[in-house]
């Protein structure tokens, strides 16, 4: 057994012995879901840091980086701008009325500012996007394994998703924002370390320009082979109202930590939106003919750096992916316990029982997410499919509810429905090249937007006659 397989053992082992030890203190769902919402800034920004850089953030972005040049920053950089517009406006607004009316899921407030349909709906279909990110995460899990010790990829899926689910089942959102203290610590660490060491390995940002000077695009901030600017209509409205985002603020103590925590988190993002696609870019430099792109950041790091520098940044890779994935069972588990179980399976269930539902729902979603991995091709794939589908179900119903006091539930499930349909359309119609200059899912965003407000304006006009 090599000494990058070693540590990164250990490292997991710690992990989950910290959340087992931290999840002893979990009581009640109110603990498990929002974390007796008492986050000050501090954990907030931690645990907002440590789900935001995962899979796509890292081994995503720098196999971007590896086939797209620079423009693959945007993968990231995207998220950063959404997380600027959470932590200014819709953070400290939603957070408010959680703390006011006990709301612990995003169906919560949905069900408040609309109806159960609203409610009912978005958990299905988050199960089903949620499993996608979740695969996403336990891919590049794998892939680190596989780059470290051989390891075939349903076993790195499988050794993934066992260490997320354990410590996260043990204590929820409390037990996730103390652990993803210590990962965003090694993250940071780890990839600091590892671009200084890998820039000077290739000769500094000139050895890759020397090195792709035959590709013309590969240094065009904008856009590059399939990367580009178009990913802020992917990722920064999936980052304004992702439920396990938007569930972590209602875990804040006030709006100040919210905005502290939030806006940090965002700033840390735009800056290491860099590290991944230069370090692809390097590991192209060194490395021109890897069978796929997403084995950039493993290879480099398991290949090009000294042993114990390289078994660090392994280990944040290794981190950040864990980190998401927990992120992840938090909304597996809260939306089938608290919007389908409480809501409409057992509205008298007591806090136990749904507790005990929260935790089996994060087993089962574990298990399925490591069954989806193994069969899902790329992390980048994977995870298109839960950013498209959350912007376009989510983003209008949430931003009308909280901005438009006339918007009520017709305009929600228009706005849902339409999107939707936008986007299959626009994505099966085009093969995924979208309209013009359209995106598949900004396509999908207006139409959820023309349809609700379509839909407001003729409820408008019949009630005119009537309060007149």
């Amino acid at each position: 057994m090599n000494l990058h397989l070693v540590l990164l053992l250990a490292y997991s082992a710690l992990q989950v012995a910290l959340g087992l030890w931290i999840g002893r203190r979990v009581k009640s769902a109110g603990d498990f879901f929002v974390a007796g919402r008492g986050l000050g800034p501090g954990l907030i920004f931690a645990t907002f840091v440590a789900a935001n850089i995962g899979a796509g953030s890292t081994v995503g972005a720098a196999g971007l980086g590896y086939r797209d040049g620079l423009s693959a920053w945007w993968w990231v950089g995207s998220a950063g701008i959404g997380s600027l517009v959470l932590g200014l406006t819709v953070g400290p607004r939603i957070r408010r009325l959680a703390a006011a009316h006990d709301l612990r899921t995003v169906g919560d407030f949905l069900e408040y500012r609309y109806a159960r349909p609203v409610r009912g709906i978005i958990a299905g279909l988050l199960w089903v996007g949620t499993l996608a990110i979740l695969a996403g995460q336990l891919i590049a899990m794998s892939e680190i394994l596989n780059a470290v010790a051989g390891l075939p990829k349903w076993a790195g899926c499988l050794i993934g998703g066992a260490v997320a689910t354990t410590y996260f089942t043990a204590g929820g959102l409390l037990t996730s924002a103390w652990v993803n203290l210590v990962q965003v610590t090694v993250k940071l660490l780890g990839f600091s370390l590892a671009l200084i060491l890998v820039l000077s390995r290739v000769g500094g940002v000139s050895g890759i320009q020397a090195a792709t000077a035959g590709d013309l695009g590969y240094w065009n901030f904008w856009s590059g082979g399939a990367s580009g600017w178009r990913y802020l209509a992917l990722l920064a409205p999936a980052f304004i109202v992702s439920p396990g985002l938007l569930q972590k603020v209602y875990g804040a103590r006030d709006d100040r930590a919210v905005r502290i925590g939030v806006v940090g988190n965002a700033i840390v993002l735009l800056l290491f939106a860099f590290i991944p696609p230069i370090l692809g870019m390097a590991a192209r430099t060194l490395h021109p003919d890897l069978p796929r792109h997403e084995q950039a950041l493993p290879t480099l790091l398991a290949r090009d750096l000294p042993p114990l520098v390289g078994s660090l940044g392994l280990a944040a890779v290794f981190s950040a992916e864990v980190s998401s994935a927990d992120a992840i069972l938090f909304m597996l588990a809260t939306s089938l316990s608290q919007d389908l179980y409480r809501r409409f399976l057992r509205p008298g269930a007591s806090d136990a029982a749904v507790l005990r539902v929260a935790r089996v729902a994060a087993v089962t979603g574990g298990v399925s997410g490591v069954g989806l991995a193994i069969v899902a091709p790329t992390v980048i794939d994977a995870l298109s499919i839960f950013y498209s589908l959350v912007s376009v179900s989510l983003f209008v119903p949430v931003l009308a509810g909280l901005y438009l006091r006339k918007a009520g539930t017709p305009e929600a499930l228009a706005a849902i429905g339409s999107g939707i349909a936008g986007l299959a359309a626009a994505q099966l119609g085009t093969g995924g090249r979208g309209l013009g200059p359209l995106p598949p899912v900004l396509a999908g965003l207006l139409a959820a937007a023309a349809a609700a407000a379509l839909s407001l304006a003729l409820r408008s006009r019949r009630a005119a006659p009537s309060a007149s």
